[in-house]
């Protein structure tokens, strides 16, 4: 593909190894995807793209069903060997081209301005470095270029917050495949230098019990240019 620059930036083949954490997940969000109305919300934060994407962290391939056919490409970087094998049976039922690729958030293996638009999708709350992970993105992205969004994070108040804080520094990262709980990805964004969109914050699932994984935020932010 064009997009890719040489080899050499190129993150190792398996930045990240949960195997147990994916097989899990991998049933777990295909179930979501009707009963917790996951599937609308993808629909919702993909319509309207075009050109060329790139999906950081995109996991099983769930979204590619939902990319528009306005898109003429999609890069797709996973890290995680298992899900990764999933998203590429996913990509050939896809109906725009998806490349599905190692490399790791925080080493994007693509050239520079060389993208219309980014897709974060859950992907936020287990990267290792945030800050360098959005410094990728802004770097991949053209002038001008858009950041779609869908993560989860602090959320719930004051008592929410201390619990998930707690989480963060004990047992969930480990069970749960380096996710963190307390993270604020718009506040990650913005000091990141991208200029912040409409969004809408969210429970999922909707009605039930809220969890410490429940609070989610939607929406798009740009790279400052013409």
């Amino acid at each position: 593909m064009a997009l890719r620059p040489p080899r050499s930036r190129s993150a190792p083949r398996d930045a990240v190894h949960h195997p147990l954490f994916a097989r899990c997940y991998d049933r777990v969000s295909t179930a979501t995807e009707t009963r917790m109305g996951m599937g609308a919300v993808r629909e919702k934060l993909l319509v309207g793209l075009s050109g060329r994407v790139i999906e950081i962290g995109a996991g099983n391939g769930l979204n590619f069903a939902h990319y528009p056919g306005t898109v003429a490409e999609v890069v797709a970087i996973e890290p995680e060997r298992v899900l990764r094998r999933s998203a590429m049976e996913a990509a050939l039922r896809a109906e725009v081209p998806v490349d599905v690729v190692p490399g790791a958030a925080e080493a994007l293996p693509v050239k520079s301005e060389g993208l219309d638009a980014v897709v974060l999708s859950l992907v936020l709350c287990s990267v290792r470095d945030v800050p360098r992970a959005l410094a990728e993105v802004r770097r991949v992205l053209r002038p001008g270029g858009e950041v779609r969004f869908f993560e989860h994070g602090r959320g719930g108040g004051r008592v929410m917050g201390v619990t998930q804080r707690a989480l963060d520094r004990t047992v969930w990262p480990a069970l749960s495949g380096g996710c963190h709980l307390s993270r604020d990805p718009v506040a990650a964004l913005r000091e990141a230098g991208f200029e912040i969109g409409p969004y809408r914050r969210t429970l999922m699932p909707e009605k039930g019990p809220r969890l410490p994984a429940s609070y989610c935020v939607t929406g798009a932010a740009w790279r400052p240019g013409a």
